[in-house]
């Protein structure tokens, strides 16, 4: 049956190419339509799909195509095969003008999520999040169906990985022992697992079946580890994103461009840090200040100057156009998360606690429009400025170029995608 297929690439033969995108369709629409100079109407079966950002029309023409008066084997010509694409442009257009309402009419078709990683509190709390009969908006139409347990020797995930898992099978989730099962079972799929430093090889066995992915933070366990993940997604045409949880939080939120504050002139922010050894200082905890910072002052940072004491543990960045921006760890005290924005008209602080929801919703938008809310560059010079930050304590507090921080991890990133 001739197939014309249109939108975003899929990893699949021509032949298969128009199933998988109809698989999750919420809409459908069989038109017929006269072709030019081509009798009798042949038919069109439009589909649009907003689980994933694609449309899909296949020319049934229901070859041999039963009419009472005519019977046609014929292969569409090529002038049929054009008026088939400018049918699909008009459809296309057409139908998205009515998206908003005709989702806001129907529920969300069901899409199922699986864990891999079961070693961290992110795990109960999206779940509870996600499965919950009465969520609304983004967070809407999910379940995670699956959990992949997985686990380290960081005492982080060797500690916590037996509870975790039996906590959320009591919730229902169907506990698998391998990725490759996990993967035949769900549509999308987060990545939780506490150690990054394994991310990397399971983003590969991931990334193989094109499923979306969110990654937990850390992205990985080094700086090239994370370069070599978004490289390999980009081969792979898969969709995926990492941030941390502060960075949607409601007090981060209301800072970022608030108009009270005017310009952003600097910002300093503040949280708990602790270390786990075989990654970066700042990769475990830190990266939840650190990300918040970049989410105030956005990205451009240029040099990095670290100061590590056995209380507090500050990071200080220099930005292109001279803004400076703080992060300070607070390794001994009372430690809470806050941040403020040195503005041109004001200067704002909040120190609200958060929740996973915002993240939850984010990941929920992701997974149904397709659109990273953090992009890969950004994930990237974050993950260069906390390992700059240890290249400075190494220096003694030195200034180290973030520039050449990346370019390093650039060229050990190529030998682990080889």
């Amino acid at each position: 049956m001739p197939r014309v297929a249109i939108g975003r690439a899929v990893a699949a033969p021509a032949e298969t190419r128009f199933s998988a995108a109809c698989r999750h369709a919420q809409h459908a629409y069989r038109i017929g339509f006269l072709a030019a100079g081509m009798s009798p109407p042949h038919d069109l079966m439009v589909s649009f799909n907003f689980v994933v950002p694609r449309a899909s029309i296949a020319y049934t023409g229901q070859p041999p195509l039963i009419n009472s008066a005519y019977l046609d084997r014929r292969k569409p010509s090529p002038s049929f095969q054009e008026a088939i694409m400018k049918c699909l442009i008009f459809l296309v257009a057409l139908v998205l003008c009515f998206r908003d309402s005709a989702l806001s009419q129907e529920q969300p078709m069901l899409l199922r999520l699986g864990i891999v990683g079961l070693d961290t509190s992110h795990v109960p709390a999206f779940t509870k999040l996600f499965n919950n009969p009465n969520a609304e908006g983004d967070l809407a139409g999910f379940k995670i169906i699956a959990g992949y347990p997985g686990g380290t020797d960081m005492p982080a995930s060797r500690d916590r990985v037996a509870k975790f898992t039996e906590t959320i099978k009591e919730m229902g989730v169907e506990i698998v022992s391998t990725i490759p099962e996990l993967l035949d079972r769900v549509d999308m799929v987060l990545l939780e697992s506490v150690d990054g430093r394994i991310h990397l090889q399971e983003a590969r066995e991931i990334f193989k079946t094109g499923k979306p992915v969110f990654i937990d933070k850390p992205v990985a366990g080094t700086l090239a580890e994370a370069i070599a993940i978004y490289e390999l997604a980009k081969r792979h045409n898969v969709r995926c994103f990492s941030s941390s949880s502060l960075r949607f939080g409601d007090d981060i939120r209301e800072l970022v461009g608030n108009p009270a504050a005017g310009d952003t002139i600097g910002a300093a922010t503040w949280g708990p840090c602790t270390y786990q050894s075989g990654t970066p200082d700042l990769f475990f905890y830190g990266i939840h200040g650190v990300e918040a910072l970049f989410t105030l002052m956005g990205s451009g940072c240029e040099t990095v100057i670290r100061t590590k004491g056995p209380m507090n543990d500050q990071v200080t960045g220099v930005w292109k156009n001279g803004r400076i921006g703080t992060y300070r760890g607070i390794v001994q005290g009372r430690a809470e998360s806050g941040a403020v924005v040195f503005g041109s008209k004001a200067i704002l602080q909040s120190d609200k606690k958060g929740s996973y929801e915002p993240l939850c919703r984010e990941i929920g938008k992701f997974f149904r429009t397709g659109v990273a809310p953090v992009s890969a560059e950004e994930t990237i010079e974050i993950f260069t400025f906390m390992e700059a930050a240890d290249e400075s304590l190494r220096q003694g507090g030195k200034p180290v170029s973030l520039s050449e921080v990346l370019g390093k991890a650039k060229s050990e990133a190529e030998q682990l995608i080889k």
